[in-house]
Protein backbone atom coordinates (compact mmCIF):
# COMPACT_ATOMS: atom_id res chain seq x y z
CA UNK A 1 0.00 0.00 0.00
CA UNK A 2 1.78 3.52 -0.72
CA UNK A 3 -1.05 5.81 -0.20
CA UNK A 4 -2.51 6.75 3.07
CA UNK A 5 -5.72 7.15 1.59
CA UNK A 6 -8.57 5.73 3.87
CA UNK A 7 -10.70 4.03 1.04
CA UNK A 8 -7.28 2.36 -0.35
CA UNK A 9 -6.55 1.86 3.27
CA UNK A 10 -10.44 0.26 4.21
CA UNK A 11 -9.82 -1.96 0.72
CA UNK A 12 -6.16 -3.47 1.74
CA UNK A 13 -7.59 -4.41 5.63
CA UNK A 14 -10.90 -6.38 4.17
CA UNK A 15 -9.22 -9.11 2.43
CA UNK A 16 -9.08 -12.56 4.61
CA UNK A 17 -5.45 -11.93 5.76
CA UNK A 18 -6.67 -8.25 7.54
CA UNK A 19 -9.97 -8.33 8.10
CA UNK A 20 -9.93 -9.00 11.77
CA UNK A 21 -6.79 -6.94 12.50
CA UNK A 22 -8.61 -4.43 13.79
CA UNK A 23 -10.15 -6.97 16.69
CA UNK A 24 -8.75 -6.43 20.04
CA UNK A 25 -9.15 -2.11 20.24
CA UNK A 26 -8.30 -1.70 24.47
CA UNK A 27 -9.38 0.68 26.46
CA UNK A 28 -9.57 2.77 29.64
CA UNK A 29 -11.87 5.59 31.57
CA UNK A 30 -10.90 8.42 34.06
CA UNK A 31 -13.94 9.96 35.29
CA UNK A 32 -13.83 13.13 37.48
CA UNK A 33 -16.38 14.34 39.57
CA UNK A 34 -17.12 16.74 42.28
CA UNK A 35 -18.20 15.63 45.68
CA UNK A 36 -20.94 17.64 46.88
CA UNK A 37 -23.21 17.88 49.91
CA UNK A 38 -27.18 17.72 49.75
CA UNK A 39 -27.53 21.13 48.68
CA UNK A 40 -24.53 21.26 46.07
CA UNK A 41 -21.68 22.92 47.99
CA UNK A 42 -18.60 22.03 47.21
CA UNK A 43 -17.83 19.29 50.22
CA UNK A 44 -15.49 20.25 52.53
CA UNK A 45 -14.65 17.09 53.62
CA UNK A 46 -11.14 14.71 52.66
CA UNK A 47 -10.69 12.61 50.65
CA UNK A 48 -13.62 9.74 52.31
CA UNK A 49 -11.18 7.23 54.34
CA UNK A 50 -13.26 4.28 53.61
CA UNK A 51 -11.69 4.25 50.00
CA UNK A 52 -7.92 4.10 50.65
CA UNK A 53 -4.87 6.07 50.13
CA UNK A 54 -5.51 8.42 47.27
CA UNK A 55 -1.46 7.71 46.49
CA UNK A 56 -1.79 4.60 45.99
CA UNK A 57 -5.22 3.56 45.09
CA UNK A 58 -5.10 2.95 41.45
CA UNK A 59 -9.02 2.80 40.67
CA UNK A 60 -9.97 5.57 42.99
CA UNK A 61 -8.13 8.90 43.91
CA UNK A 62 -8.42 12.77 43.24
CA UNK A 63 -7.17 15.09 40.58
CA UNK A 64 -6.82 18.96 41.74
CA UNK A 65 -9.02 19.04 45.00
CA UNK A 66 -9.48 17.04 48.49
CA UNK A 67 -13.37 17.37 46.78
CA UNK A 68 -12.36 16.25 43.00
CA UNK A 69 -12.59 12.55 42.94
CA UNK A 70 -11.04 10.06 39.95
CA UNK A 71 -12.10 7.12 39.02
CA UNK A 72 -10.04 4.87 36.99
CA UNK A 73 -10.63 1.56 35.03
CA UNK A 74 -8.23 -0.97 34.20
CA UNK A 75 -7.65 -1.45 30.28
CA UNK A 76 -9.95 -3.60 28.38
CA UNK A 77 -11.42 -4.82 25.33
CA UNK A 78 -14.80 -4.83 26.28
CA UNK A 79 -16.79 -1.26 26.61
CA UNK A 80 -19.58 -2.71 28.36
CA UNK A 81 -17.53 -4.47 31.00
CA UNK A 82 -15.61 -0.92 31.11
CA UNK A 83 -18.64 0.88 31.91
CA UNK A 84 -19.66 -1.67 34.28
CA UNK A 85 -16.13 -1.35 36.53
CA UNK A 86 -16.78 2.72 36.23
CA UNK A 87 -20.70 2.15 38.01
CA UNK A 88 -18.72 -0.22 40.51
CA UNK A 89 -16.07 2.20 41.36
CA UNK A 90 -18.65 5.23 41.69
CA UNK A 91 -21.10 3.14 43.54
CA UNK A 92 -18.72 1.87 46.68
CA UNK A 93 -17.48 5.56 46.86
CA UNK A 94 -20.74 6.63 47.21
CA UNK A 95 -21.28 4.31 49.81
CA UNK A 96 -18.34 5.77 51.42
CA UNK A 97 -19.53 9.64 51.16
CA UNK A 98 -22.42 9.35 53.53
CA UNK A 99 -24.90 12.08 52.61
CA UNK A 100 -22.63 13.51 49.44
CA UNK A 101 -23.36 13.46 45.83
CA UNK A 102 -21.06 13.01 42.74
CA UNK A 103 -21.81 16.05 41.20
CA UNK A 104 -22.99 14.98 37.68
CA UNK A 105 -22.04 18.00 35.04
CA UNK A 106 -18.13 19.42 34.06
CA UNK A 107 -18.67 22.99 35.26
CA UNK A 108 -18.70 23.38 38.91
CA UNK A 109 -21.42 25.64 40.76
CA UNK A 110 -22.25 26.46 44.73
CA UNK A 111 -18.44 27.79 45.22
CA UNK A 112 -18.71 31.20 46.68
CA UNK A 113 -15.05 31.69 46.85
CA UNK A 114 -11.89 29.76 45.40
CA UNK A 115 -10.65 29.19 48.98
CA UNK A 116 -13.48 26.63 49.44
CA UNK A 117 -11.63 24.37 47.40
CA UNK A 118 -8.87 22.47 49.29
CA UNK A 119 -6.12 21.40 47.39
CA UNK A 120 -5.57 17.20 47.39
CA UNK A 121 -3.37 15.64 49.87
CA UNK A 122 -1.61 12.14 49.49
CA UNK A 123 0.09 11.71 52.85
CA UNK A 124 3.45 12.77 54.58
CA UNK A 125 5.80 10.74 51.87
CA UNK A 126 8.24 12.61 49.48
CA UNK A 127 5.99 11.99 46.32
CA UNK A 128 2.62 12.71 48.16
CA UNK A 129 4.09 16.05 49.06
CA UNK A 130 5.06 16.99 45.43
CA UNK A 131 1.84 15.71 44.08
CA UNK A 132 0.15 18.21 46.96
CA UNK A 133 3.21 21.15 46.27
CA UNK A 134 2.20 21.00 42.50
CA UNK A 135 -1.43 21.74 43.06
CA UNK A 136 -0.76 24.52 45.09
CA UNK A 137 1.76 25.56 41.93
CA UNK A 138 -1.49 24.98 39.61
CA UNK A 139 -3.68 27.29 42.17
CA UNK A 140 -1.44 30.00 42.67
CA UNK A 141 -0.59 30.22 38.96
CA UNK A 142 -4.31 29.43 37.52
CA UNK A 143 -6.92 30.00 39.99
CA UNK A 144 -8.82 26.98 42.00
CA UNK A 145 -12.11 27.66 40.34
CA UNK A 146 -10.36 26.28 36.63
CA UNK A 147 -9.48 23.06 38.38
CA UNK A 148 -12.62 22.55 39.77
CA UNK A 149 -13.69 21.43 36.36
CA UNK A 150 -14.19 17.84 35.60
CA UNK A 151 -13.64 15.89 32.56
CA UNK A 152 -13.95 12.68 31.12
CA UNK A 153 -10.29 10.45 29.94
CA UNK A 154 -10.84 8.08 27.17
CA UNK A 155 -7.81 6.15 26.81
CA UNK A 156 -7.41 3.83 23.63
CA UNK A 157 -4.55 1.66 22.06
CA UNK A 158 -5.03 -0.30 19.15
CA UNK A 159 -3.94 -4.41 18.90
CA UNK A 160 -1.05 -5.06 17.46
CA UNK A 161 -2.62 -7.15 14.43
CA UNK A 162 -3.75 -3.95 13.03
CA UNK A 163 -0.29 -2.73 13.64
CA UNK A 164 1.38 -5.60 11.92
CA UNK A 165 -0.68 -5.25 9.06
CA UNK A 166 -0.53 -1.59 8.37
CA UNK A 167 3.19 -2.27 8.84
CA UNK A 168 3.44 -5.21 6.13
CA UNK A 169 0.82 -2.84 3.88
CA UNK A 170 2.93 -0.13 3.43
CA UNK A 171 6.04 -1.71 3.42
CA UNK A 172 7.35 0.66 5.86
CA UNK A 173 10.76 0.10 6.62
CA UNK A 174 11.02 1.41 10.05
CA UNK A 175 10.68 -0.69 13.06
CA UNK A 176 7.41 -1.85 14.15
CA UNK A 177 7.61 0.59 17.32
CA UNK A 178 9.08 3.33 15.58
CA UNK A 179 5.88 2.84 12.86
CA UNK A 180 3.14 2.68 15.67
CA UNK A 181 4.53 6.05 16.80
CA UNK A 182 4.41 7.67 13.51
CA UNK A 183 1.01 5.90 13.49
CA UNK A 184 -0.28 7.27 17.01
CA UNK A 185 0.83 10.71 16.24
CA UNK A 186 -0.51 10.84 12.41
CA UNK A 187 -3.69 9.63 14.37
CA UNK A 188 -3.46 12.98 16.57
CA UNK A 189 -3.00 15.13 14.06
CA UNK A 190 -5.81 14.37 12.28
CA UNK A 191 -7.90 14.31 15.83
CA UNK A 192 -6.78 18.00 16.25
CA UNK A 193 -7.40 19.17 12.96
CA UNK A 194 -11.50 18.08 13.48
CA UNK A 195 -11.50 18.50 17.22
CA UNK A 196 -14.39 20.88 16.29
CA UNK A 197 -16.24 17.71 16.16
CA UNK A 198 -16.24 16.29 19.24
CA UNK A 199 -17.26 19.51 20.91
CA UNK A 200 -19.94 19.64 18.73
CA UNK A 201 -21.43 16.48 19.41
CA UNK A 202 -20.43 15.97 22.99
CA UNK A 203 -19.88 19.00 24.01
CA UNK A 204 -22.08 19.48 27.66
CA UNK A 205 -21.62 22.73 29.18
CA UNK A 206 -23.24 25.14 27.67
CA UNK A 207 -24.49 26.45 30.81
CA UNK A 208 -22.53 27.73 33.97
CA UNK A 209 -23.43 29.09 37.22
CA UNK A 210 -22.45 32.62 37.71
CA UNK A 211 -20.53 32.22 40.72
CA UNK A 212 -18.39 30.15 38.34
CA UNK A 213 -16.82 33.93 36.96
CA UNK A 214 -16.06 35.21 40.39
CA UNK A 215 -16.42 38.38 39.48
CA UNK A 216 -14.28 38.11 35.89
CA UNK A 217 -15.37 40.15 32.93
CA UNK A 218 -16.16 38.08 29.79
CA UNK A 219 -17.46 39.00 26.29
CA UNK A 220 -19.26 36.09 25.44
CA UNK A 221 -22.76 36.34 24.42
CA UNK A 222 -24.06 34.90 27.73
CA UNK A 223 -28.35 35.07 28.21
CA UNK A 224 -29.64 34.31 31.69
CA UNK A 225 -31.51 32.19 33.27
CA UNK A 226 -33.28 32.41 36.53
CA UNK A 227 -31.15 33.81 39.16
CA UNK A 228 -28.02 32.53 39.11
CA UNK A 229 -27.37 30.63 35.55
CA UNK A 230 -25.81 32.09 32.48
CA UNK A 231 -25.65 30.29 29.05
CA UNK A 232 -24.74 30.38 25.50
CA UNK A 233 -27.88 29.53 22.98
CA UNK A 234 -25.61 27.99 20.43
CA UNK A 235 -22.52 27.28 22.66
CA UNK A 236 -21.61 23.61 23.09
CA UNK A 237 -18.52 23.34 25.80
CA UNK A 238 -17.34 25.96 28.02
CA UNK A 239 -15.08 23.69 29.07
CA UNK A 240 -12.83 23.64 26.53
CA UNK A 241 -13.14 27.56 25.65
CA UNK A 242 -11.59 30.39 27.16
CA UNK A 243 -13.43 30.48 30.43
CA UNK A 244 -12.83 26.66 31.21
CA UNK A 245 -9.39 24.39 31.33
CA UNK A 246 -7.17 26.56 29.42
CA UNK A 247 -4.12 28.34 30.01
CA UNK A 248 -3.23 31.05 28.22
CA UNK A 249 0.23 31.25 28.81
CA UNK A 250 0.57 28.23 27.26
CA UNK A 251 -0.19 29.29 24.23
CA UNK A 252 3.15 30.36 23.22
CA UNK A 253 4.17 26.45 23.86
CA UNK A 254 5.05 26.07 20.00
CA UNK A 255 4.48 21.66 21.00
CA UNK A 256 4.17 20.06 17.18
CA UNK A 257 2.96 16.20 16.42
CA UNK A 258 5.19 15.42 13.57
CA UNK A 259 7.91 13.35 15.04
CA UNK A 260 8.17 11.92 18.70
CA UNK A 261 11.44 13.42 19.42
CA UNK A 262 10.21 16.79 18.05
CA UNK A 263 6.88 16.29 20.57
CA UNK A 264 8.99 15.50 23.80
CA UNK A 265 11.55 18.22 22.47
CA UNK A 266 8.90 20.95 22.52
CA UNK A 267 7.36 19.41 26.20
CA UNK A 268 11.09 19.18 27.26
CA UNK A 269 12.01 22.66 26.69
CA UNK A 270 8.64 23.67 28.36
CA UNK A 271 9.48 22.00 31.52
CA UNK A 272 13.42 23.72 31.69
CA UNK A 273 12.91 27.11 30.45
CA UNK A 274 11.98 29.98 33.07
CA UNK A 275 8.76 31.77 33.00
CA UNK A 276 8.60 35.25 33.05
CA UNK A 277 4.62 35.34 34.13
CA UNK A 278 5.60 33.02 37.41
CA UNK A 279 9.17 33.97 38.16
CA UNK A 280 8.30 36.07 41.22
CA UNK A 281 6.58 32.98 42.83
CA UNK A 282 8.97 30.87 45.89
CA UNK A 283 9.46 27.36 44.69
CA UNK A 284 10.56 24.08 46.56
CA UNK A 285 13.54 25.67 47.31
CA UNK A 286 12.15 28.46 49.38
CA UNK A 287 11.16 28.19 52.85
CA UNK A 288 7.23 28.38 51.86
CA UNK A 289 6.92 27.43 48.27
CA UNK A 290 3.88 28.25 46.19
CA UNK A 291 5.00 26.00 43.61
CA UNK A 292 7.18 22.94 42.69
CA UNK A 293 9.42 25.45 40.04
CA UNK A 294 9.24 29.00 38.35
CA UNK A 295 9.31 26.99 34.63
CA UNK A 296 7.06 27.62 32.10
CA UNK A 297 5.47 23.85 33.12
CA UNK A 298 6.11 22.46 36.28
CA UNK A 299 6.11 19.24 34.91
CA UNK A 300 4.79 17.83 32.10
CA UNK A 301 1.29 16.79 33.18
CA UNK A 302 0.65 20.64 33.52
CA UNK A 303 0.50 20.95 29.66
CA UNK A 304 -3.07 21.32 28.62
CA UNK A 305 -3.96 19.22 25.70
CA UNK A 306 -7.13 17.25 24.62
CA UNK A 307 -5.08 14.53 23.52
CA UNK A 308 -1.84 13.19 24.70
CA UNK A 309 0.60 10.32 23.69
CA UNK A 310 1.49 7.90 26.50
CA UNK A 311 3.15 5.21 27.75
CA UNK A 312 2.78 3.40 30.84
CA UNK A 313 6.16 4.56 33.13
CA UNK A 314 8.52 2.46 35.41
CA UNK A 315 9.12 4.08 38.29
CA UNK A 316 10.87 7.46 39.37
CA UNK A 317 10.49 7.56 35.18
CA UNK A 318 8.93 10.78 33.40
CA UNK A 319 6.00 10.80 30.48
CA UNK A 320 8.68 11.97 27.80
CA UNK A 321 11.44 9.67 29.22
CA UNK A 322 8.85 7.02 28.46
CA UNK A 323 8.15 7.83 25.37
CA UNK A 324 11.58 7.99 24.36
CA UNK A 325 12.35 4.53 26.03
CA UNK A 326 9.99 2.51 23.98
CA UNK A 327 7.72 4.50 21.93
CA UNK A 328 3.81 5.66 22.01
CA UNK A 329 1.95 2.81 23.92
CA UNK A 330 -1.84 4.70 23.78
CA UNK A 331 -3.63 7.69 23.02
CA UNK A 332 -5.05 9.58 25.95
CA UNK A 333 -8.69 11.94 24.69
CA UNK A 334 -9.02 14.29 27.25
CA UNK A 335 -12.07 16.77 25.11
CA UNK A 336 -14.55 15.15 26.55
CA UNK A 337 -17.09 16.65 29.24
CA UNK A 338 -19.08 14.68 31.44
CA UNK A 339 -22.12 13.42 30.13
CA UNK A 340 -25.18 14.17 32.04
CA UNK A 341 -27.08 12.28 30.86
CA UNK A 342 -25.08 8.73 31.63
CA UNK A 343 -24.97 8.21 35.74
CA UNK A 344 -21.28 7.55 35.03
CA UNK A 345 -20.41 10.50 32.86
CA UNK A 346 -20.23 8.60 29.78
CA UNK A 347 -22.04 6.07 27.24
CA UNK A 348 -21.82 3.41 25.40
CA UNK A 349 -22.56 4.80 22.39
CA UNK A 350 -20.04 7.64 22.72
CA UNK A 351 -17.41 5.04 23.10
CA UNK A 352 -18.58 3.03 19.98
CA UNK A 353 -18.40 6.96 18.11
CA UNK A 354 -14.62 7.29 19.61
CA UNK A 355 -13.93 3.32 17.89
CA UNK A 356 -14.69 4.49 14.85
CA UNK A 357 -13.58 8.28 14.89
CA UNK A 358 -10.22 7.66 16.16
CA UNK A 359 -9.97 4.61 14.02
CA UNK A 360 -10.34 7.14 11.38
CA UNK A 361 -8.53 9.03 12.18
CA UNK A 362 -5.73 6.86 12.53
CA UNK A 363 -6.41 5.48 9.14
CA UNK A 364 -6.89 8.59 6.86
CA UNK A 365 -4.16 10.46 5.31
CA UNK A 366 -2.19 12.94 7.94
CA UNK A 367 0.09 15.26 6.39
CA UNK A 368 2.65 17.01 8.54
CA UNK A 369 0.94 19.97 10.75
CA UNK A 370 3.16 23.03 11.31
CA UNK A 371 2.36 25.79 14.08
CA UNK A 372 -0.06 27.47 11.50
CA UNK A 373 -2.57 24.56 10.93
CA UNK A 374 -2.54 23.68 14.81
CA UNK A 375 -3.90 27.64 15.30
CA UNK A 376 -6.63 26.74 13.02
CA UNK A 377 -7.67 23.91 14.45
CA UNK A 378 -7.96 25.79 17.78
CA UNK A 379 -9.75 28.85 16.43
CA UNK A 380 -12.00 25.88 14.74
CA UNK A 381 -12.60 24.74 18.14
CA UNK A 382 -13.17 28.13 20.09
CA UNK A 383 -15.98 29.40 17.18
CA UNK A 384 -17.58 25.73 17.76
CA UNK A 385 -17.41 26.20 21.93
CA UNK A 386 -19.12 29.19 21.70
CA UNK A 387 -21.49 29.04 18.58
CA UNK A 388 -21.61 25.31 17.29
CA UNK A 389 -25.75 24.88 17.41
CA UNK A 390 -25.92 28.24 15.41
CA UNK A 391 -27.41 27.13 11.94
CA UNK A 392 -25.15 27.72 8.77
CA UNK A 393 -21.22 28.54 11.07
CA UNK A 394 -18.63 28.70 9.34
CA UNK A 395 -15.18 27.14 9.69
CA UNK A 396 -11.64 27.28 8.47
CA UNK A 397 -11.06 24.87 6.00
CA UNK A 398 -7.48 25.04 4.79
CA UNK A 399 -7.75 28.82 5.00
CA UNK A 400 -10.99 28.87 3.03
CA UNK A 401 -14.26 29.47 4.90
CA UNK A 402 -16.85 25.95 4.69
CA UNK A 403 -19.97 25.29 6.93
CA UNK A 404 -19.76 22.94 9.74
CA UNK A 405 -22.77 21.55 8.17
CA UNK A 406 -20.92 20.68 4.98
CA UNK A 407 -17.57 19.26 6.35
CA UNK A 408 -19.57 17.04 9.31
CA UNK A 409 -21.26 15.61 6.37
CA UNK A 410 -17.72 14.86 4.59
CA UNK A 411 -16.76 13.20 7.83
CA UNK A 412 -19.73 11.19 8.64
CA UNK A 413 -19.60 9.89 5.29
CA UNK A 414 -15.95 8.14 5.74
CA UNK A 415 -17.14 7.06 9.38
CA UNK A 416 -19.94 5.08 7.53
CA UNK A 417 -16.95 3.45 5.45
CA UNK A 418 -15.06 2.43 8.98
CA UNK A 419 -17.76 1.57 10.84
CA UNK A 420 -19.13 -0.77 7.94
CA UNK A 421 -15.37 -2.13 7.99
CA UNK A 422 -15.30 -2.63 11.80
CA UNK A 423 -18.66 -3.95 11.76
CA UNK A 424 -18.14 -6.68 9.63
CA UNK A 425 -14.24 -7.14 11.62
CA UNK A 426 -16.16 -7.91 15.24
CA UNK A 427 -19.39 -9.29 13.76
CA UNK A 428 -21.68 -7.00 14.81
CA UNK A 429 -23.87 -3.62 14.05
CA UNK A 430 -23.47 -1.15 16.08
CA UNK A 431 -20.58 0.82 14.84
CA UNK A 432 -23.07 1.38 11.39
CA UNK A 433 -26.23 1.76 13.97
CA UNK A 434 -24.54 4.55 15.95
CA UNK A 435 -22.69 6.36 13.10
CA UNK A 436 -25.87 6.34 11.11
CA UNK A 437 -27.49 7.55 14.13
CA UNK A 438 -25.37 10.31 15.11
CA UNK A 439 -24.83 11.91 11.34
CA UNK A 440 -28.51 13.41 11.82
CA UNK A 441 -26.81 15.61 14.58
CA UNK A 442 -25.16 17.66 11.58
CA UNK A 443 -28.23 18.88 10.65
CA UNK A 444 -30.25 18.55 13.74
CA UNK A 445 -28.16 20.56 16.20
CA UNK A 446 -30.81 20.50 18.85
CA UNK A 447 -29.86 16.52 19.01
CA UNK A 448 -26.41 16.88 20.68
CA UNK A 449 -25.78 16.86 23.78
CA UNK A 450 -25.72 20.85 24.71
CA UNK A 451 -28.57 21.45 22.45
CA UNK A 452 -30.60 18.78 24.62
CA UNK A 453 -28.87 20.45 28.12
CA UNK A 454 -30.14 23.51 27.26
CA UNK A 455 -33.59 22.71 26.22
CA UNK A 456 -33.98 20.31 29.47
CA UNK A 457 -32.46 23.13 31.56
CA UNK A 458 -35.13 25.61 29.91
CA UNK A 459 -38.26 23.06 30.63
CA UNK A 460 -37.03 22.28 33.78
CA UNK A 461 -37.95 25.67 35.36
CA UNK A 462 -34.81 25.53 37.65
CA UNK A 463 -31.75 27.31 37.16
CA UNK A 464 -28.18 25.25 36.06
CA UNK A 465 -27.14 24.29 39.59
CA UNK A 466 -30.34 23.20 41.04
CA UNK A 467 -30.60 21.00 37.54
CA UNK A 468 -27.67 18.88 38.18
CA UNK A 469 -28.36 18.88 41.46
CA UNK A 470 -31.53 16.62 40.78
CA UNK A 471 -29.60 14.84 38.10
CA UNK A 472 -26.80 13.88 41.27
CA UNK A 473 -29.78 12.73 43.30
CA UNK A 474 -31.57 10.65 40.75
CA UNK A 475 -28.18 9.32 39.93
CA UNK A 476 -27.28 8.63 43.12
CA UNK A 477 -30.65 6.41 43.96
CA UNK A 478 -29.45 4.45 40.55
CA UNK A 479 -25.98 3.27 42.00
CA UNK A 480 -27.98 2.44 45.38
CA UNK A 481 -30.96 0.57 43.54
CA UNK A 482 -28.07 -1.36 41.37
CA UNK A 483 -26.20 -4.20 42.22
CA UNK A 484 -22.55 -4.77 41.62
CA UNK A 485 -21.29 -6.43 38.66
CA UNK A 486 -17.85 -6.55 37.96
CA UNK A 487 -15.97 -5.25 40.69
CA UNK A 488 -17.45 -6.92 43.80
CA UNK A 489 -17.53 -5.51 47.00
CA UNK A 490 -14.94 -7.58 49.21
CA UNK A 491 -12.56 -7.30 46.32
CA UNK A 492 -13.15 -3.35 46.26
CA UNK A 493 -12.38 -3.35 50.48
CA UNK A 494 -8.74 -5.23 49.96
CA UNK A 495 -8.22 -2.70 47.00
CA UNK A 496 -8.63 -0.19 50.01
CA UNK A 497 -6.22 -1.94 51.98
CA UNK A 498 -3.37 -2.61 50.06
CA UNK A 499 -3.64 0.88 49.17
CA UNK A 500 -3.22 2.24 53.06
CA UNK A 501 -0.87 -0.53 53.36
CA UNK A 502 1.16 0.60 50.12
CA UNK A 503 0.84 4.14 51.06
CA UNK A 504 2.37 3.57 54.91
CA UNK A 505 5.60 1.50 53.38
CA UNK A 506 6.21 4.44 50.87
CA UNK A 507 6.31 7.11 53.72
CA UNK A 508 8.51 4.51 56.16
CA UNK A 509 11.07 4.33 53.23
CA UNK A 510 11.59 7.86 52.53
CA UNK A 511 15.36 8.44 53.76
CA UNK A 512 15.74 12.62 51.86
CA UNK A 513 14.45 15.46 52.66
CA UNK A 514 11.69 16.83 50.57
CA UNK A 515 14.10 19.34 49.01
CA UNK A 516 17.13 16.72 48.43
CA UNK A 517 14.06 14.16 46.74
CA UNK A 518 13.23 17.56 44.64
CA UNK A 519 17.00 18.11 43.65
CA UNK A 520 16.97 15.08 42.91
CA UNK A 521 13.99 14.43 40.75
CA UNK A 522 14.67 17.76 38.66
CA UNK A 523 18.33 16.76 38.21
CA UNK A 524 17.19 13.38 36.07
CA UNK A 525 14.25 15.51 34.40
Amino acid sequence: MTTHDLANALEALSVNEHQHAVKGIKRGIERESLRIKDNGAISPQGHPKGVGSALTNGHITTDFSESLLEFITPVSESSTQTLKQLKDLQKFTLEKMGDELLWPISMPCFIEHQDDIVLAQFGSSNTGKMKTLYREGLKNRYGSMMQAIAGVHFNISFPDTLWQSLHSLRQSSASLQDFISEGYLSLIRNFKRELWLISYMFGASPALCNSFLQGRKTDLPFKKLGKGTLYLEVGTALRLGNLGYTNSAQSSLRVMYNSLDEYVAGLKKAINTPSEIYGDLDDYTSENPKQLNKNILQIENEFYSPIRPKRNAKSGETPTDALLRAGIEYVEIRALDVNPFSEVGIDIEQIHFLDVFLTYCLLKGSAPMDWKEQARSTENLDTVVNQGREKGLMLNFNNAERSLQSWGDEIFTQLTDVAKWMDNAYGVDYYSETIKRMATWIHNPELTYSGRYVSQLKESGLDNGHFALALASKYKQSHVDTDYSEFLKPWLEQQVAESNETRAAIEQADTQSFTAFLDAYFDGK
